[in-house]
Protein backbone atom coordinates (compact mmCIF):
# COMPACT_ATOMS: atom_id res chain seq x y z
CA UNK A 1 0.00 0.00 0.00
CA UNK A 2 1.20 3.29 -0.88
CA UNK A 3 2.75 5.39 1.79
CA UNK A 4 0.16 8.98 2.37
CA UNK A 5 4.07 11.05 2.30
CA UNK A 6 5.16 9.43 -1.19
CA UNK A 7 5.32 12.15 -3.57
CA UNK A 8 4.51 10.19 -6.68
CA UNK A 9 1.16 8.85 -4.79
CA UNK A 10 -2.55 11.44 -4.76
CA UNK A 11 -2.82 12.89 -1.55
CA UNK A 12 -4.68 10.85 0.56
CA UNK A 13 -8.07 13.31 1.21
CA UNK A 14 -10.88 14.53 -0.61
CA UNK A 15 -11.55 18.19 -0.12
CA UNK A 16 -14.71 18.32 -2.37
CA UNK A 17 -16.19 15.43 0.66
CA UNK A 18 -15.03 17.35 3.48
CA UNK A 19 -16.65 20.43 2.12
CA UNK A 20 -19.97 18.33 1.55
CA UNK A 21 -19.70 16.94 4.96
CA UNK A 22 -19.83 20.48 6.15
CA UNK A 23 -23.55 20.97 4.89
CA UNK A 24 -24.94 17.77 6.14
CA UNK A 25 -26.17 17.16 2.26
CA UNK A 26 -26.16 13.84 0.83
CA UNK A 27 -26.87 15.28 -2.79
CA UNK A 28 -23.64 16.79 -2.29
CA UNK A 29 -21.60 14.20 -0.19
CA UNK A 30 -22.86 11.62 -3.40
CA UNK A 31 -21.41 14.41 -5.94
CA UNK A 32 -18.34 14.58 -3.82
CA UNK A 33 -18.08 10.57 -4.16
CA UNK A 34 -19.09 10.44 -7.54
CA UNK A 35 -16.03 12.98 -8.24
CA UNK A 36 -13.66 12.08 -6.31
CA UNK A 37 -11.54 9.44 -4.07
CA UNK A 38 -12.50 8.20 -0.67
CA UNK A 39 -9.98 7.15 2.26
CA UNK A 40 -10.63 3.94 3.11
CA UNK A 41 -10.07 1.78 5.97
CA UNK A 42 -9.12 -2.13 5.88
CA UNK A 43 -8.39 -4.15 8.45
CA UNK A 44 -4.94 -5.21 9.30
CA UNK A 45 -4.99 -9.18 9.58
CA UNK A 46 -6.28 -9.59 5.82
CA UNK A 47 -6.24 -6.08 3.91
CA UNK A 48 -10.35 -6.21 4.17
CA UNK A 49 -11.99 -3.47 4.00
CA UNK A 50 -12.86 -2.44 7.42
CA UNK A 51 -16.78 -2.84 7.94
CA UNK A 52 -18.41 -2.76 12.02
CA UNK A 53 -21.72 -4.29 13.10
CA UNK A 54 -23.66 -1.40 14.47
CA UNK A 55 -24.59 -2.40 18.44
CA UNK A 56 -28.56 -1.04 18.09
CA UNK A 57 -29.30 -3.10 14.66
CA UNK A 58 -26.71 -5.67 14.20
CA UNK A 59 -26.59 -4.03 10.31
CA UNK A 60 -23.09 -3.87 8.67
CA UNK A 61 -21.49 -0.46 8.56
CA UNK A 62 -19.07 0.91 6.23
CA UNK A 63 -16.67 3.53 7.72
CA UNK A 64 -15.40 5.74 4.85
CA UNK A 65 -13.31 9.58 5.07
CA UNK A 66 -12.66 12.35 3.50
CA UNK A 67 -9.10 12.72 4.68
CA UNK A 68 -6.59 9.93 6.21
CA UNK A 69 -6.08 12.64 9.10
CA UNK A 70 -9.83 12.01 10.19
CA UNK A 71 -9.44 7.91 9.43
CA UNK A 72 -6.12 8.54 11.45
CA UNK A 73 -7.91 9.86 14.44
CA UNK A 74 -10.87 7.40 14.71
CA UNK A 75 -9.03 4.23 13.44
CA UNK A 76 -4.95 3.11 14.10
CA UNK A 77 -5.16 0.36 11.05
CA UNK A 78 -4.11 1.02 7.31
CA UNK A 79 -5.90 2.94 4.70
CA UNK A 80 -5.93 3.37 1.02
CA UNK A 81 -7.80 5.63 -1.25
CA UNK A 82 -10.11 4.47 -3.16
CA UNK A 83 -12.30 5.61 -6.06
CA UNK A 84 -15.67 6.55 -7.29
CA UNK A 85 -16.59 3.41 -9.00
CA UNK A 86 -14.82 1.18 -6.30
CA UNK A 87 -17.46 2.89 -3.59
CA UNK A 88 -20.47 1.63 -5.78
CA UNK A 89 -19.29 -1.73 -6.49
CA UNK A 90 -18.87 -2.28 -3.01
CA UNK A 91 -22.04 -1.00 -1.51
CA UNK A 92 -23.64 -3.01 -4.65
CA UNK A 93 -22.01 -6.40 -4.23
CA UNK A 94 -22.90 -6.06 -0.11
CA UNK A 95 -26.41 -4.68 -0.65
CA UNK A 96 -28.08 -6.00 2.37
CA UNK A 97 -25.21 -6.74 4.44
CA UNK A 98 -23.74 -3.37 4.71
CA UNK A 99 -27.03 -0.79 5.51
CA UNK A 100 -25.18 2.09 6.80
CA UNK A 101 -22.39 4.18 5.58
CA UNK A 102 -21.12 6.50 7.97
CA UNK A 103 -18.75 9.39 6.99
CA UNK A 104 -15.79 10.52 9.21
CA UNK A 105 -16.91 8.84 12.44
CA UNK A 106 -14.42 11.02 14.50
CA UNK A 107 -15.53 14.55 12.84
CA UNK A 108 -15.06 17.30 12.14
CA UNK A 109 -18.40 17.07 10.43
CA UNK A 110 -19.53 13.46 10.73
CA UNK A 111 -22.51 12.07 8.83
CA UNK A 112 -24.44 8.97 8.18
CA UNK A 113 -26.30 7.69 5.82
CA UNK A 114 -28.48 4.55 4.66
CA UNK A 115 -26.73 2.58 2.22
CA UNK A 116 -29.84 2.31 -0.34
CA UNK A 117 -30.24 6.29 0.11
CA UNK A 118 -26.61 6.52 -0.49
CA UNK A 119 -26.48 4.59 -3.90
CA UNK A 120 -29.89 6.43 -4.53
CA UNK A 121 -27.50 9.39 -4.27
CA UNK A 122 -24.75 8.33 -6.20
CA UNK A 123 -26.84 7.35 -9.20
CA UNK A 124 -28.59 11.14 -9.18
Amino acid sequence: MPSPSDPDQPEFRNPSLSDALQTRDLAAVAFALRHGPTVVPFRAEDDEVLTTTDPATGQGVLLLFSDIAFARAALPGPVALRTPGWLRAFLDLYEGQVTTVILDVAGPHPMRAAAPDLLAALDA
